[in-house]
């Protein structure tokens, strides 16, 4: 059994949520999530699911990814245009599996970019500390753009069920258009 919520019921209720922002400001950018209740699905029995969904926008302004990448990658991130944080293989073997400092490299980031020849090096030379902090790198190859790979993964949000029926993931924050968060 699935219901579908309609548009003008999800404007209506976006207009509600940023009018109700008007009414009483904050002193920092409230984000706006989108909560989803799962009705007749026992999560004892059932399947738990994960997935991903792209956004039209950028839902989080400060998100920082990191370029692990071979040379080309580095010099492409380096480059004034861009101004990307990367690193290269020597800067990761420095790391030398040390837990604490690979634990602290994942909470300075937000996403990880690997150029395709390091991102089967990266288990071996970090060990599981990525993995475990929930941020593997996607795949950034030389024939795609950086720029438009790095918006691609900041508008990317992940969404994970577990025991608890209800999903809740970050679609944007109150200064953006109705438009942009529906």
């Amino acid at each position: 059994m699935s219901s579908k919520v309609f548009r003008d019921t999800l404007y209506e209720a976006v207009r509600e949520v940023l009018y109700g922002n008007q009414r009483k400001r904050r002193k920092f950018l409230e984000t706006v999530e989108l909560q989803i209740s799962l009705k007749n699905y026992d999560p004892q029995k059932d399947k738990h699911f994960s997935g991903t969904v792209r956004l039209k926008s950028t839902p989080r302004t400060k998100f920082s990814v990191c370029v692990l990448g071979d040379q080309q990658h580095c010099d492409e991130a380096k480059s004034k245009a861009m101004d990307i944080p990367h690193m290269d293989i020597e800067a990761l073997k420095k790391l030398n599996k040390n837990k604490k400092l690979v634990k602290k490299l994942a909470k300075k980031y937000d996403a990880f970019l690997a150029s395709e020849t390091l991102i089967k090096q990266i288990p071996r030379i970090l060990g599981p500390g990525l993995n475990k902090a929930g941020k593997f790198p996607s795949l950034v190859t030389h024939n795609e753009n950086m720029v438009a790979k790095v918006d691609e993964v900041k508008s990317i949000i992940k969404f994970q069920m577990k025991k608890v029926l209800c999903l809740a993931v970050a679609v944007g924050h109150v200064k953006m258009t109705d438009d942009k968060l529906v």
